[in-house]
């Protein structure tokens, strides 16, 4: 088996088939000049790609409907899929969603950050349909990124940005997997780094007594619940008629095939494992949930280029931030006609 002991010698590997892109003018170091011309380029109707703390998002002004079309064509996505709405703070969510007591008591708890909240919309908030997938509610967020929040800012409205990556990949988590997903498609890409979470956002649908789980993240069942003082109600949609984004069956999928929960590897698979377990890659040998969800994406990607018939998977405890994981692996691991 191709074993490394330190999977950043792997990731650095896979990092030097974007090389070329990186040197060419659609990736930007953050800056003043390059928070203005982004800025631009949304009020223009055009999309852009920037980074959250979760993964990179492909964004569009939210209002309009010709630049969100441009969004749902870049990333090949169903139109029956909603996106995410990006918002700069809590007050000005408030100008385009209902907030009752209860979201306005999870948005002081999980604002800014990597949660978002499905919420009715306000008459004539301007959002556009295509957001929506004509839905009366949508799903809007407030990230941690200072980057995301500069733009935000300066922008001074609501971007949508669901992740940057065809729909159904895997999720980008560097300005370097947004470029190799998209090249010569996509003219603007603000680089800030790998993501600090490294999986979408925790999903809630908030009515006004219930807190619903549409798709879990970095923010765990406990947290919320912990806040809210009540149990938070699992949503046990299909997944064909998605009612916020990553509801999807098939999702965040390499192009090998995924086993889960597997103690052994054969031949011609790759092994990405956690905790004691020797592989090819490991996402936290210590066992670190946080440091498994940082990795996950990358670590996908890196396998992915090594043109394994499979990637197998050892186990994930389903406990706390390992309900997330495994729902990405589950998704990831579905056939793909399955969406």
């Amino acid at each position: 088996m191709f074993y490394l002991s330190n999977y950043r010698t792997l990731l650095k590997i896979t990092n030097q088939v974007y090389n070329n892109r990186m040197s060419n003018q659609r990736i930007h170091s953050p800056s003043a000049k390059t928070f203005d011309l982004a800025a631009t380029i949304l009020k223009e109707g055009d999309i852009i790609s920037f980074p959250t703390e979760t993964v990179y998002g492909l964004g569009a002004d939210a209002t309009n409907s010709s630049a969100i079309a441009k969004i749902y064509s870049a990333k090949e996505r169903p139109s029956f899929n909603p996106l995410i709405v990006h918002i700069l703070s809590a007050e000005k969510a408030s100008q385009y969603v209902i907030m009752n007591e209860l979201t306005k008591k999870l948005a002081d708890a999980f604002w800014p950050g990597p949660f978002t909240m499905v919420l009715p919309l306000k008459e004539g908030s301007g959002i556009s349909d295509l957001i929506t997938a004509g839905l009366d509610t949508v799903a809007i967020r407030v990230p941690k990124n200072e980057i995301a929040h500069q733009l935000l800012e300066l922008f001074s409205g609501a971007v949508a940005a669901p992740s940057a990556n065809k729909s159904g990949q895997i999720s980008p988590t560097t300005a370097a997997h947004v470029d190799g997903e998209f090249g010569d498609e996509l003219s603007f890409i603000i680089d800030g780094g790998a993501c600090e979470k490294g999986i979408e956002s925790t999903i809630v649908q908030v009515t006004n007594k219930d807190v619903i789980l549409l798709r879990p993240g970095n923010i765990t069942i406990s947290d919320i619940e912990k806040v809210i003082g009540c149990s938070v109600l699992i949503n046990n949609a299909d997944g064909t008629k998605p009612t916020s984004p990553g509801q999807l069956t098939s999702h965040y999928a390499p192009n090998s095939k995924m086993r889960l929960n597997a103690t052994k590897v054969y031949e011609d698979e790759c092994y990405l494992t956690f905790g004691n377990i020797e592989g090819d890659l490991n996402l936290s040998p210590a066992g670190n949930l946080n440091e498994a969800a940082a990795n996950l994406f990358s670590m996908m990607r890196a396998l992915d280029q090594m043109n394994k018939t499979t990637i197998a998977v050892a186990p994930i405890p389903f406990t706390g931030l390992g309900l997330a994981i495994n729902d990405r692996l589950q998704r990831a691991a579905a056939p793909k006609d399955s969406s």
